[in-house]
């Protein structure tokens, strides 16, 4: 397994997902999103898993600033979260192909088989 966990250090979440793979002795790599986003390779593997619209966050704070409600298209919507990555549902976890949005052990269980 090569698992990336891209997540924000004070969700309560992405805490949950780290101590996962810690108590398991899961090898991981964690990406601080405040820090460093999604790449737009990053970006459309984790969508073509999961979907565009499950990574997006409607309550962030930004997603109203930046009227996300009215961008239509789907390539707006990815260049918008490229520049804003608090607009992410956390944690985000991906194993190759694979991916995840939200605290999900049990399809990450189904990895380790």
């Amino acid at each position: 397994m090569n698992i990336q966990l891209f997540g924000i250090k004070k969700c309560f979440d992405t805490k949950k997902a780290e101590r996962y793979f810690k108590e398991r002795r899961i090898k991981y790599q964690f990406i601080d999103l405040t820090i460093k986003g999604l790449s737009k390779g990053e970006l459309q593997s984790v969508k073509a898993a999961v979907g565009l619209k499950n990574l997006i966050n409607n309550n962030a704070k930004d997603y109203k600033r930046l009227n996300m409600d009215h961008i239509i298209s789907e390539s707006g919507r990815e260049e918008i979260l490229l520049n804003n990555p608090n607009l992410y549902n956390t944690p985000i976890v991906r194993n190759g192909k694979q991916a995840t949005v939200g605290y999900e052990p049990d399809v990450w269980a189904s990895w380790e088989g």
